[in-house]
């Protein structure tokens, strides 16, 4: 009597091994294409959009839906920068106490955000990046390897020099660093930044802004917040200078470790 044949299944493919990410990121593109549709359907520019958001902020919810706002704000790609200084106008004007309240939301909604893109990035990187520190699989791993290596003072860097603030998170959590590492890092190279753009807001007057457009800024917050942020140009070179040399320290390391390899 013949033996029946046992045909093996083989290995899953790529898309069987990852079907739940292709079917998020269309209920993703969805999203963004119902947010597209609504902004182009309503003309809305990045002021008017800045003006129907303080408008809804102008209740006694208001600190509440900023933070809310915010962290759903990388679903959406809304530019923080935007809804930074509307926080600042919202908020920040009339005295110091108002200023502090101001950078206090922002910092909880700004980290709770990049948390956010951070778990996102992770959640579409996992099974497609070695989770191991020590794989060197390609190009884009060695440099994952780099960045999990340094973690904290590379997404420092990067918060210090202005890059993008969600494609940084999104690429942190693709790469799988550390998330404490990527929090603190992201907390602390966010406040020069926080405090230039909440001051600019505080320093807009905006009983005009829906008639008149942009007002001009109050020139003392004003100056304030642009002396954080050339202070913040400064230590982003400074970081810059030193994650170099420590660039050059461990390029020279590695080199020194295969010379030692190659004569063993």
């Amino acid at each position: 009597m013949a033996e029946k044949s046992v045909i093996n299944p083989g290995p899953p493919s790529f898309f069987q091994r990852n079907w739940q990410k292709f079917t998020a990121l269309i209920f993703w593109g969805i999203l963004l294409g119902g947010y597209a549709w609504y902004y182009t359907s309503h003309d809305l520019t990045p002021l008017k959009a800045a003006q129907e958001i303080i408008d809804l902020l102008q209740t006694p919810y208001g600190p509440l839906l900023y933070i809310l706002i915010y962290i759903l704000r990388p679903l959406i790609f809304f530019s923080s920068v935007v809804l930074t200084v509307t926080g600042g106008a919202v908020f920040g004007a009339g005295s110091p106490l108002n200023f502090a309240l101001a950078i206090l939301y922002t910092v909880i909604a700004a980290n709770s955000s990049s948390l956010v893109a951070y778990f996102i990035g992770r959640y579409f990187g996992a099974g497609i990046l070695s989770s191991e520190p020590d794989s060197q699989a390609n190009l884009v791993q060695s440099y994952a390897n780099r960045l999990r290596r340094n973690s904290f003072e590379t997404v420092m860097i990067m918060r210090f020099i202005f890059l993008p603030y969600d494609l940084v998170s999104y690429v942190c959590g693709f790469l799988r660093i550390n998330w404490r590492a990527f929090l603190l890092a992201t907390a602390l190279g966010s406040i020069p930044g926080t405090f230039a753009f909440v001051a600019f807001g505080a320093s807009l007057d905006l009983s005009n802004l829906a008639s008149e457009g942009l007002p001009p800024p109050n020139p003392w917050v004003f100056g304030f917040g642009l002396v954080i942020f050339v202070i913040s140009i400064a230590l982003s070179r400074y970081f810059k200078k030193k994650e170099a040399k420590i660039q050059d320290v461990q390029d020279n390391q590695e080199k020194t470790n295969v010379l030692d390899t190659s004569l063993s």
